[in-house]
């Protein structure tokens, strides 16, 4: 995917995405080309159903459009497009991609745990991991008496030009770090925050990088760009 024209004209560009994405066999959407500011697949005859917002959310903002007491931004800080909702949420402590679409059958799609459309996570977890520990995060993690459905979880190398976070992290010069990739299928509450705890590798900076077929490469953070649900997502 070529970096993303987004409404402000900023794009980010993940590490080594191409021989990433071949690695994860991802199929990839075609390109995109700029229409009123956004972007707009070809082929897609500018169809309302299965229309998609790709939002990289920043740390901080709250997955909703409306306000609360805790004075944080909302999605309304960063789309203005009408009529759109998040399918699926994603905490405040955490960054990356939310799809907001208006479509209701999609949003279902998207977010119902039997259409096991997997979402995948760039984790970067204190200490040093280690083969027991992403065996136990791929066969299934026990947390408040239910064990998670089996993941994909691999180290990786810590990504190239990532956006720094604000706050950053807490760095102890004795205590190592890693980067996972974890990949699931289900969605329950501060999933990956628990699997990775319940191994001994606390989570320090978590940003979901996939949903589906779509990720936030060319996408920088507080950016969006508009896309089309493919016929196997629909």
């Amino acid at each position: 995917m070529n970096p993303a024209t987004t409404r402000h004209g900023a794009s980010w560009r993940g590490p080594n995405a191409g021989r990433a994405n071949a690695r994860r066999g991802a199929r990839r959407a075609p390109p995109a080309t700029a229409v009123d500011g956004a972007q707009r697949a070809p082929g897609d005859h500018h169809a309302a159903g299965g229309r998609v917002i790709l939002l990289n959310k920043p740390y901080g903002a709250l997955c909703q459009f409306t306000a609360d007491a805790s004075g944080k931004p909302t999605l309304a800080d960063f789309v203005s497009v009408p009529g759109v909702y998040p399918a699926g949420r994603l905490d405040a402590d955490s960054e990356g991609l939310v799809v907001l679409t208006a479509d209701g059958a999609l949003q279902a799609r998207i977010t119902s745990p039997s259409g096991k459309l997997a979402k995948t996570y760039w984790v970067q977890v204190e200490g040093t991991a280690e083969a027991r520990q992403l065996g136990a995060l791929a066969a299934g993690v026990e947390f408040s008496g239910v064990v998670t459905a089996p993941a994909g979880a691999r180290v990786i190398p810590e990504p190239d030009d990532l956006w720094p976070r604000h706050p950053p992290i807490r760095w102890r010069k004795a205590i190592p770090t890693s980067w996972l990739e974890i990949i699931l299928t289900e969605g329950r509450n501060r999933q990956v925050r628990r699997m990775t705890a319940a191994v001994g590798l606390p989570t320090l900076r978590l940003i979901r990088y996939a949903v589906g077929p779509w990720t936030i490469e060319g996408i920088a953070p507080g950016k969006w760009r508009e896309d089309f649900a493919a016929s196997r997502v629909l």
